[in-house]
């Protein structure tokens, strides 16, 4: 199935959600890593980034530290109008 454009997905109440994760070095666990993750997805249940960390903690070897995540919805309900007419002027 193919995905969606990402108007569609905004359309549909999507977001920016951006995910700053810290996650320890497999060989080296004093130390911290940096990642950014970033996709559309819905708030506050963020299933995008529920199934990204689920994939993380089962196939890769840094063991998370922190997940920070910041979201901002791009297209409103007040910023979108299906337009009522269209007017051609020669």
């Amino acid at each position: 199935m193919p995905m969606p454009s990402s108007l569609l997905r905004q359309l549909s109440g999507y977001g920016l959600t951006t995910a700053h994760i810290l996650y320890r070095l497999p060989d080296h666990p004093s130390f911290l890593q940096s990642y950014v993750w970033q996709e559309y997805d819905l708030a506050p249940d963020f299933p995008e980034l529920i199934r990204f960390l689920d994939f993380w903690r089962r196939d890769l070897d840094g063991p998370l530290h922190s997940v920070r995540v910041a979201h901002q919805r791009l297209i409103g309900a007040a910023e979108c109008r299906i337009a009522a007419a269209e007017f051609s002027l020669n």
